[in-house]
């Protein structure tokens, strides 16, 4: 067996128009449901094979829980990296098996690049302790890369030092230097109470997550106070995971935009193998559970199944409405695998 589908497939990955994604979305289905066992035994056990998959909304969506039990690869390969996810107390994180650090960096380097430029007119500034805690965090690998590729003197990560990161955003913001803020939720929100500034040249986004560290506020509250700390009028977002190779973001109000390469569609609650009809003629929005396909996630699986519930617009952004209030993916039995 060569290698020629699959570098053909991820040749065009992010080159793919919007007419082209649903064919690669299906060639890419083929692909792994061959290649990725796991997936392919899901694939059996609910009676959706290739031959009976003819459009993405057919294309079924593997659970996201089988990354914390199951080492989910398409293809045969010794990872050259384990991203992992954080965990609580008792719980288990989930596991990403890189093949190619590459597709990774491709992936976050031209969706960044898509939505805010050349990463070399940035200060990249990251605020993510929780995730410096952990060697292995997808998030702090695509920072680090960012600060790096930046080329900025004062690029780089911050931990807990709120004064020291006070003193950088003032000098960038008397030189009018652009700057990233990039932050979990709960350390934007202590470096704020403690140096509140009005901020004109720097960009603030949070990835989420408060971790047990602060209690939990809805993202609307957490945004305000932000925004009046620093006087600005949006938090920018992050949307990502370790399960995932791509990301999207958000500029204003928490509405996220994929790009190219990614795209949401929405399962109701009740029915985890059914997908919901973007039907838009009577609704401006549809609400459900989100699946993603990711179709750079080319050498794991590219339809995940989240727990997230979410809410998608006619354009295909979207918005994030919290989480299933159980968070295994129900009414399957199919941990058997």
């Amino acid at each position: 067996m060569t290698n020629q589908p699959e570098n053909r497939i991820q040749a065009q990955i992010f080159d793919c128009k919007p007419e082209q994604f649903e064919q690669l979305a299906l060639d890419i289905f083929e692909f792994q449901y061959n290649h990725n066992d796991i997936y392919k035994a899901y694939c059996n056990v609910i009676s959706k094979t290739p031959d009976y998959v003819d459009s993405f909304f057919k294309i079924p969506f593997l659970p996201i829980q089988f990354f914390k039990t199951k080492v989910i690869t398409s293809g045969k390969f010794e990872a050259v990296t384990i991203f992992e996810s954080s965990r609580t107390t008792g719980s288990i994180s989930s596991k990403h098996f890189i093949k190619d650090l590459n597709l990774y960096e491709d992936s976050f380097m031209k969706c960044f690049d898509m939505f805010y430029g050349d990463v070399k007119k940035y200060c990249i500034l990251g605020l993510l302790p929780s995730y410096l805690e952990r060697s292995n965090a997808s998030l702090v690998y695509m920072v680090d890369h960012l600060i790096k590729k930046s080329e900025h003197p004062n690029s780089g990560f911050y931990l807990n030092e709120y004064d020291k990161l006070a003193e950088v955003i003032k000098i960038n913001e008397a030189n009018n230097q652009q700057t990233l803020l990039i932050g979990v939720s709960y350390a934007l929100l202590a470096f704020a109470e403690k140096h509140p500034m009005k901020l004109s040249n720097t960009i603030v986004m949070e990835t989420g997550g408060m971790k047990g560290r602060r209690e939990e506020i809805t993202k609307e509250a957490m945004h305000s106070i932000l925004k009046q700390q620093f006087e600005i009028s949006e938090i920018h977002s992050e949307y990502g995971m370790t399960e995932l190779i791509s990301q999207a973001y958000s500029k204003n109000r928490g509405i996220f935009t994929c790009p190219p390469w990614m795209k949401i569609l929405l399962r109701p609650e009740d029915n985890p193998l059914e997908i919901i009809n973007p039907d838009f003629s009577e609704n401006k929005f549809i609400t459900g559970v989100v699946n993603i396909i990711d179709l750079a996630n080319l050498h794991s699986c590219s339809f995940i199944a989240t727990d997230d519930v979410g809410k998608v617009y006619k354009n295909g952004d979207f918005e994030i409405l919290g989480r299933l209030e159980n968070s295994d993916i129900r009414g399957c039995g199919l941990m058997i695998i």
